[in-house]
């Protein structure tokens, strides 16, 4: 099963999560997100453990555990697969997933004709700003 820790501390090690967790049971791996530009872990991590009724334990204990004087929260991973059904899923149904990317039901940008009626009112305003400014 897979764990998410989160509010790790900055300093910890991925050895030292390790034998956190391995108090518990047998752990198979243990990633910690490192940030690329700083080097610096970003405080989250996830740990791997073959027996689900371990880490099931290992989670109940160690969520609101206090490591290296931080609270660490525990609670079993979401896959990315999920989440990508879940988008297409969205898609298919003709949701917007998002407003700032200005996306139609297919995925593809919007042309710049198709703006929505806030786009076009904004651009009134603006033109008509610019052309009072130029008369004066």
């Amino acid at each position: 099963m897979d764990i998410f820790v989160g509010s790790l501390p900055f300093k910890i090690k991925e050895e030292d999560l390790k034998s956190l967790f391995e108090q518990y049971g047998k752990v198979a791996s243990v990633t910690i997100i490192i940030d690329n530009i700083t080097r610096q872990n970003k405080g989250f991590g996830f740990v791997k453990m073959p027996n689900d009724r371990d880490a099931l334990k290992a989670i109940k204990e160690l969520n609101g555990a206090e490591v290296m004087g931080r609270k660490i929260k525990a609670s079993k991973s979401e896959s990315k697969e999920k989440d990508n059904r879940k988008a297409i899923e969205l898609l298919r149904s003709g949701k917007v997933i998002t407003k700032k990317k200005k996306v139609n039901v297919i995925g593809r940008y919007k042309d710049s004709k198709q703006k929505d009626e806030k786009t076009q009112k904004r651009d009134r305003r603006i033109k008509t700003l610019r052309h009072k400014r130029k008369r004066k």
